[in-house]
């Protein structure tokens, strides 16, 4: 079962004409007068999003851009993993496995892949359980599994030396590969270092101004934010019957942590779940990862962060504690999140300078 097959996108018409259907037929919910934006997603925001994918977004013409890369599966565990491998014309380049999150996909790539492919092979998978991956067929896939499957899957390419490169969910992987496949794996590089305080008093006792307010900020956000984890984490399928029926409901849950963002980019990260019927086992992974207890050890195989602006800080007296080997920490006043959409040119930039020093 470790046949590598071509693979390309082509979505049934009869799918998207279903899909044109609900969005046209979408019952908005009421809200108050005011708009209670602080009550989640408004109402306006979601009727935006709704009459753009329906009169304004264009999926053959996404589907085009994304074919113009070579795409494959392969079966690993089990189960299906679709990817882009894009190689370099430099035979002698370092090969990069990089990792999308929720809720976002492969496309949070694509800006990313002409400029960094001068220097690196790319190797762009869709985790388990997301978008052309298809649904997971069994428990388990948490970030723990899919970074064995993805030490895997570069073996099965034939590259013995490689680097990992994550953001979001693929900032919890990218470091476990690392640990998984020590031997192969030259460096990891993040955008996120997701390490918190442990509960100790004296952890928080001498803390410089800017991580306090970087704690100031996490705490901020569990507090206003981070429903989405909670929920995904204790009770996924409950939602998931919801969202599986209406692009509407999934463009207010997965929107919530798409803001700010272009509605290209938003459509198409939703439309690929829509499409793909992936939502129930995307919002899985949380669950599967909130059963399993993390290692005891920290890593050890040289980690950098690239922090942008308008995302998560992360506080590197934390982050030592779980990676003994950080050699890099940059941070960036631009971007955002999804840093190699918004801020394409410093986070290959990061890139290139963490692993042309290794």
């Amino acid at each position: 079962m470790t046949e590598i097959k071509p693979f390309r996108i082509n979505v049934p018409q009869a799918d998207l004409g279903d899909l044109a259907d609900r969005l046209a037929r979408t019952r908005f919910s009421e809200e108050l007068a005011d708009g209670g934006a602080d009550y989640g997603v408004p109402v306006a925001r979601v009727r935006e999003l709704v009459e753009y994918w329906r009169d304004g977004y264009d999926w053959r013409a996404f589907e085009a851009s994304l074919n113009a890369h070579p795409q494959f599966t392969t079966e690993i565990d089990g189960q299906n993993v679709h990817f882009l491998h894009v190689r370099s014309a430099r035979e002698d380049a370092l090969p990069l496995i990089l990792t999308h999150g929720w809720p976002g996909s492969v496309v949070e790539y694509l800006d990313v892949i002409e400029p960094l492919s001068r220097d690196f092979h790319l190797v762009i998978p869709s985790i388990p359980g997301f978008g052309f991956s298809g649904p997971t067929r069994e428990r388990g896939w948490n970030r723990y599994r899919v970074a064995k499957a993805w030490a895997e899957l570069m073996a099965r390419l034939g590259y013995e030396r490689y680097g990992a490169v994550g953001n979001d969910g693929g900032s919890l992987i990218s470091p476990e590969v690392g640990r998984v496949d020590p031997s192969h794996v030259v460096g990891v590089h993040v955008t996120q270092i997701f390490s918190f305080p442990s509960g100790d008093p004296a952890e928080l006792a001498d803390l410089t101004p800017e991580e306090g307010a970087a704690l100031e900020h996490l705490q901020w956000f569990w507090s206003k934010m981070g429903a989405f984890n909670q929920l995904q984490a204790q009770q996924p399928q409950t939602l998931a019957h919801a969202l599986a029926d209406s692009p509407a409901g999934l463009a207010g849950w997965n929107g919530q942590l798409l803001a700010g963002l272009d509605d290209d980019f938003v459509v198409t990260n939703l439309a690929i779940y829509w499409l793909t019927e992936t939502t129930a086992s995307s919002m899985r992974f949380y669950w599967e990862d909130a059963q399993t207890e993390p290692p005891a050890e920290p890593t050890t195989v040289p980690l950098a962060l690239a922090g942008f602006a308008n995302d998560f800080q992360s506080i590197r007296r934390f982050a030592e504690r779980d990676h003994k080997n950080i050699v890099s920490w940059r941070t960036y006043d631009v971007g955002g999140h999804y840093a190699a959409h918004q801020a394409p040119a410093e986070l290959v930039q990061d890139i290139r300078q963490f692993f042309g020093s290794l």
